[in-house]
């Protein structure tokens, strides 16, 4: 009789169902297991099994093809395992123990960190930072070696038969596993598995076509790992003021490390909010103005010229034929978007209503401070497995020399963290490892990176008040931070010296001992304003916003790319086609994902924010000149005719919700799924859903308070609360109201 049964599972998992994948946590140890009794089949039916628990048995390895998607804990102490190769295919695990197993080497356990891509806690211990040198740098230097072998001493036959090929790669691995030496002895037998895996692989690679047709933007050759930044330091060009296209985020000289300072539960001082008669939102877009005057020209006029020589006149058929090819383009741009929409057709528009207006940034806490400009916010991830912490109520806030962690119900500010001398720019949050010793298992907490003029990145993890690191990212200011949340310990840091660089910040212990390693760094033309990580490749492709354009550069690690990368292709849009010497329109100052596919992005001076198709855009092979390809633009959104850049947009893919503030303290809000599909063929700007008028607050003894720039936007997955940024020291929350 079996011994793993439906019955059985039910009765051992958490919580209490009548449904295998509902199941969460599953306890089968010391059960006498041995691997015929772990039926594949019935297990692979725990879709959602997170924690398993199989110490105290008999196993000598997990059965191959174990598919358990959602599994980050898995406790194989005191078995007999010989064998850890079967574990691959549990590609989400992050925690392992591994404990009295007598036959398991070193060797196996730096194969553990290599076949396990997000393993991070083993045997209790963090090991982000030995598995992530196994996994880019160790391999690495094996795959040089193994290519010098074959350089050496082989060759392809001619021509290639199946026998010659078979004799060929026998010999190859045999050679490479005898002369490639790495590493110390302890973990020969690592290094000759890895050899041999790679090796087949490089071969592989030369006998067979590759099935992507594009080509890798990034250099050939290896280039030496260098952690330094450049050694050019062009300087930022400071424009005259009244000229709205310089950065407002300019970079200073450095300043002395200072600690950081936390105040929890700093109250915050409040403006007066206006009668609710004040507070009137408009549905229509605003009437819109005269084109403002010219902008400060790029350094090349972009002019379209006609062609030289005489006109040719397209024939009557091939009249036909163009209408035809364009009718079926707007059909398939039109389904692309349904479709795309989908997703989010049975969300509904919100009513939003202001609820607390805050000034928690203020210049030594003074209420007539409305100079210091608030750049960054962004709401805390939903509860961890735990179920601790504020989950989406929570928003942290930065600008001026303060980062605020604040209760939106409330209007609370929870944690207050002050850094004399810093200006904060931007802030990022994920959820990382914590490991705890004595055989506990590790648990998840949230933190905070927030990094500005001074180059540094700060660490903190609010919920203990504890502000417990900081690394320097570079030696100018950091312009944007932005985690990978599918892998929380990956950090992305863009600057002013116009480099984005990929950290390892790896996870922490009870004491806050931490270790940032740098993995990667992409070469940019100019200062990055944005980064995104499309939510189906977040870690092959990388698309950053920049003062000339919008930018896509390959971000896989561990294969045979340079550590240093420059920009695989450039997105364009249609409004370029529109620039001559006196309008440049290739600042792209807001970009974020709506769907797994749609992007929202905008371009400075240009009154409308772009929807257009990610996959569609990317499947285009790019010029070979210049490495451009055209946004497969799905629709126009109207918003704001203004001069001023950096008015950032925010997305709340569960609502189906774009928010976009602008230079008048207005913020305009469009639900997407609410588009109707003959509004795609006039040719003409979709209307905002709502524009929220500016609240006018009253100022005490100073009456109302103009409108101001709205920096930046974030909203909570479910858009119960909206947060806005002003360049006046003010953050506006804004709640939905349920309808009755």
């Amino acid at each position: 009789m079996a011994k793993i049964t439906e019955t059985l599972l039910l009765e051992k998992g958490s919580p209490k169902t009548n449904k295998l994948e509902q199941i969460k946590t599953l306890n089968l140890s010391r059960l006498g297991l041995k691997p015929q009794d772990l039926p594949v089949r019935l297990l692979s039916q725990l879709r959602s099994l997170e924690r398993l628990d199989l110490s105290g048995n008999k196993l000598e390895e997990l059965p191959k093809n174990l598919e358990l998607p959602a599994l980050c804990y898995l406790d194989l102490s005191d078995n007999q395992l010989e064998d850890v190769t079967t574990l691959e295919s549990l590609s989400s695990l992050e925690e392992l123990k591994m404990e009295d197993n007598l036959y398991i080497t070193v060797s196996d356990n730096y194969k553990l960190m290599v076949l396990l891509p997000k393993l991070r806690i083993h045997n209790g211990k963090d090991v982000s930072t030995t598995a992530n040198h196994l996994r880019y740098v160790y391999i690495e230097n094996l795959r040089t070696r193994i290519i010098a072998v074959w350089e050496k001493n082989f060759s392809l036959p001619d021509p290639i038969t199946a026998e010659k090929l078979s004799t060929l790669k026998k010999n190859f691995v045999n050679i490479a596993r005898q002369q490639v030496r790495y590493g110390p002895s302890s973990v020969s037998d690592f290094t000759k598995w890895k050899v041999e895996i790679i090796a087949k692989e490089y071969l592989r690679s030369l006998t067979e076509p590759k099935g992507e047709p594009e080509t890798k933007g990034s250099p050939d050759t290896k280039e030496n790992y260098d952690e330094s930044t450049s050694t050019k330091r062009k300087q930022t060009a400071l424009v005259d003021a009244s000229i709205s296209l310089t950065p407002r985020k300019k970079p200073r000289s450095d300043l002395p490390v200072s600690p950081a300072e936390a105040s929890p539960r700093k109250s915050s001082l409040s403006c007066q909010l206006p009668t609710p008669s004040q507070t009137s939102t408009i549905r229509m877009s605003p009437r819109k103005i005269s084109r403002p005057p010219a902008t400060p020209t790029r350094g090349q006029v972009r002019v379209e010229t006609q062609g030289r020589g005489s006109k040719v006149q397209p024939s009557k058929q091939e009249d036909e034929a163009q209408i035809q090819r364009n009718n079926r383009t707007d059909r398939q741009r039109d389904a692309d978007l349904l479709s795309s929409m989908k997703s989010c057709s049975k969300t509904q528009p919100v009513c939003l209503k202001p609820l607390h207006v805050l000034q928690c940034h203020s210049k030594q806490d003074s209420s007539e401070d409305f100079s210091t400009q608030l750049w960054a916010c962004a709401f805390q991830p939903l509860p961890d497995s735990t179920g601790a912490g504020g989950g989406s109520r929570l928003v942290a806030t930065c600008g001026g020399d303060s980062l605020c962690v604040i209760d939106c119900e409330t209007g609370m500010v929870m944690k207050k963290y002050k850094v004399p001398g810093e200006e904060f720019f931007s802030l990022s949050w994920s959820t990382v490892l914590m490991s705890r010793g004595g055989g506990a298992s590790a648990q998840h907490c949230s933190i905070v990176a927030a990094g500005g003029k001074r180059g540094l990145v700060k660490l903190i993890h609010p919920r203990n008040n504890v502000a417990y690191g900081e690394f320097r990212a570079s030696r100018k200011a950091l312009s944007v931070l932005r985690f990978n949340h599918h892998q929380g310990n990956f950090l992305f840091t863009g600057s002013y010296d116009k480099k984005i660089v990929m950290w390892d910040i790896g996870g922490v212990d009870s004491n806050y001992n931490y270790k940032v390693v740098q993995l990667l760094v992409l070469e940019s033309s100019t200062t990055p304003l944005h980064i995104c990580l499309p939510p189906t490749s977040p870690s092959s492709n990388l698309l950053t916003a920049c003062e000339d354009g919008l930018h896509c550069y390959n971000t896989v690690l561990g294969t045979n790319n340079t550590t240093k990368r420059t920009k695989e292709m450039e997105i364009t849009f249609p409004i370029y086609k529109k620039e001559d010497k006196d309008h440049d329109y290739h600042t792209v100052d807001g970009l974020s994902f709506l769907t797994d596919d749609i992007v929202a992005s905008k371009n400075y001076m240009h009154c409308s924010i772009y929807l257009w198709s990610w996959s569609r855009t990317k499947a285009q092979r790019p010029d070979k000149k210049d490495r451009t390809v055209c946004a497969v633009v799905l629709a126009e959104l109207q918003w704001a005719n203004t001069e001023i850049p950096y008015l950032a947009l925010n997305t709340c893919p569960g609502r189906a919700y774009i928010v976009c503030g602008d230079d008048k303290g207005r913020l305009w809000t469009y639900h997407v799924s609410n588009l109707q599909k003959n509004s795609l063929h006039t040719g003409k700007p979709i209307l905002p859903t709502e524009v929220l008028e500016w609240l006018t607050p009253v100022r005490k003894d100073h009456g109302q308070l103009e409108g101001p720039s709205i920096n930046s936007v974030a909203m909570d997955p479910e858009l119960n609360f909206l947060v806005a940024l002003s360049d006046k020291n003010m953050v506006i929350v804004w709640k939905r109201e349920e309808s009755s």
